[in-house]
């Protein structure tokens, strides 16, 4: 794959993505269309899998005092009621402590307002660069490119980056990637990730993007 195939996997990946649910953040992001709700989420969903973020999610919102969650409520409840909440999602324990220290940080950090760029996200308790720009992205609208596992493992086996970390894919993505696809380009490989193409076992018979794929995995 070259940059000059983008469009073509993109058009590929959005048609399967629409056949499948979308990623927990993407629909948090429907249901509240809150920018912190959506930081929030992401930070529950690292190492976790959907379906049990959506119950810690659902558990911890609905502990709101009223309408929207937001800071005032992670304020009011205690370290030990954020996990009861949140468990089993992985590490519960470092996100419920650094969700705790969330409020106190934007308060000192920036006068109690989020942030809208991911180096300043990044300087919040337990938020890293995937976390960041799927805020910016999700939460915000704003152009972010998010590279978890599927984004940095998918790129690679395309042979659209030839990268190590996920953090050089991210970099690289955003010096190949049009603007216009950096949005969507973590919902579509994520999706994709999670239902076809899996990093021991992929379902490579009829996978829409096979032309394009270089990976050691292949089967078809």
């Amino acid at each position: 794959m070259t940059a000059k195939d983008i469009p073509a996997v993109d058009r590929a990946l959005k048609k399967e993505f629409r056949a499948h649910s979308a990623p927990i953040v993407e629909l948090v992001e429907a249901q509240t269309s809150d920018p912190f709700c959506v930081l929030v989420a992401t930070i529950l969903s690292a190492r976790t899998k959907d379906a049990c973020t959506a119950g810690a999610v659902k558990r911890l919102f609905a502990s709101a005092a009223g309408g929207v969650f937001g800071p005032a409520d992670l304020e009011r409840l205690s370290v030990r009621e954020i996990e009861r909440l949140i468990y089993p999602v992985g590490f519960f324990r470092d996100k419920a402590r650094h969700l705790k220290e969330l409020p106190k940080a934007l308060k000192e950090k920036f006068a109690g307002v989020l942030p809208r760029t991911v180096e300043e996200l990044c300087e919040l308790p337990g938020v890293g660069r995937k976390t960041a720009n799927l805020t910016v992205a999700v939460g915000f609208g704003l152009p972010a490119i998010c590279v978890d596992v599927h984004v940095h493992r998918i790129c690679n086996w395309l042979g659209l980056v030839d990268t190590r970390k996920p953090v050089e894919t991210e970099m690289e993505l955003r010096r190949i990637l049009p603007v216009r696809y950096w949005k969507t380009w973590n919902s579509h490989f994520v999706s994709f990730g999670q239902t076809r193409c899996d990093p021991v076992r992929p379902k490579c018979g009829g996978c829409p993007i096979a032309r394009f794929c270089r990976s050691p995995k292949k089967t078809a």
